[in-house]
This record gives C-alpha cells, sequence and structure tokens, in this order.
C-alpha cells in the first residue's frame, strides 16, 4: 500500500461520521469552504504584510496569521496544499468535527493576533477567518422551523395556560 493510497483511505468519509449528519446543505457546506479559503487569502497576506516591521508584536501576529492561513488551507481546501503528504488526512480529520467545534477552533484562532497586536492589518486581515467560524458557528444552531410548527407550540402554550388559569380560579370558588 502506497503512502497515496493512505491518503484516499484517509480521506474517504466513513459511515455515520457526523459530517453526514451535521444538518448543513451543499451550497451551505461550499460557502464555508469558501469563506475558509478567502480568510486564509486574507490572513496570508495581511500576516505577511504585518511582518514588514520592527515591532515584535506585530511581527508575532503577522507570523500567526500566516500559520493560520495554513491551518485554514488544510481544512477547508487541502487541494491547495498537494505538496504536503498529509493533507488529506488533515481535511479529513477536519471534516469530522462537528460544526461547533470548527466554530470555536477557527473564531479562537482568528482572535489571538488581533488580542496580540491590534492594529488595523490584524483586524482585517483576521475578519474573514473570524466570519468563517460565525458561519460554522450558525449550522451549529440548527435548521429554524417553520412558522406552523411555532403557531402549534404557541397554541398549545395558550391552551395550558388557560387551563392552569381555570384549575387555579375553580380551586378559589
Amino acid at each position: 500500500v502506497s503512502a497515496m493510497d493512505e491518503q484516499f483511505q484517509a480521506a474517504a468519509p466513513e459511515p455515520g461520521a457526523p459530517c453526514a449528519d451535521d444538518g448543513m446543505t451543499w451550497w451551505y457546506r461550499w460557502l464555508c469552504r469558501m469563506a475558509g479559503v478567502a480568510g486564509g487569502l486574507s490572513c496570508a497576506f495581511a500576516g505577511l504584510w504585518s511582518c514588514v516591521t520592527i515591532n515584535p508584536l506585530n511581527i508575532a501576529a503577522g507570523v500567526w496569521m500566516m500559520l493560520n492561513a495554513f491551518i485554514l488551507f488544510l481544512c477547508e481546501a487541502p487541494f491547495c496544499c498537494q505538496f504536503i503528504e498529509f493533507a488529506n488526512a488533515v481535511s479529513a480529520r477536519a471534516d469530522k468535527l462537528r460544526p461547533w467545534q470548527k466554530a470555536a477552533f477557527y473564531c479562537g484562532m482568528a482572535v489571538f493576533p488581533v488580542v496580540l497586536s491590534l492594529t488595523l492589518t490584524t483586524l482585517f486581515g483576521n475578519a474573514i477567518a473570524f466570519a468563517t467560524g460565525v458561519l460554522y458557528g450558525l449550522s451549529a444552531l440548527g435548521k429554524k422551523g417553520d412558522a406552523i410548527s411555532y403557531a402549534r407550540i404557541h397554541q398549545q402554550q395558550k391552551q395550558m395556560d388557560e387551563e392552569k388559569l381555570m384549575g387555579a380560579l375553580e380551586g378559589q370558588g
């Protein structure tokens, strides 16, 4: 078995994997992936720009942003990292994470450079990466219910409240 075969086996989705039943539609999953790629690009360019300084905190934030870009590319678009042997395996493992886990990870790694060095470069450079985390976080909340379901729940709750009120009034009289 070659290393390439092992990568394809690692990238193949397993039955019952969380990504199969996470409730995300295909277009929303692609939106999140595109946002991840755009976030990686913005982090890479802003990180490179942030490193062109003499302030050590800006350099550290820039290096962290370039690391964020690499991680975003590795998790969301492994085809951008074809020269790395383990790219497909990392992407397959990232696909198995639940959306709220990805949201916490992406938002956390986007906030760190901003906390390290609050400049416009770090703020705008990490904005799209943070937005990717927000998109995954919104998908973790689940689908919105329809108006008919909400009307039924409201009607049942109203009936229960009226029955409790009638029971309390009959108990007094």
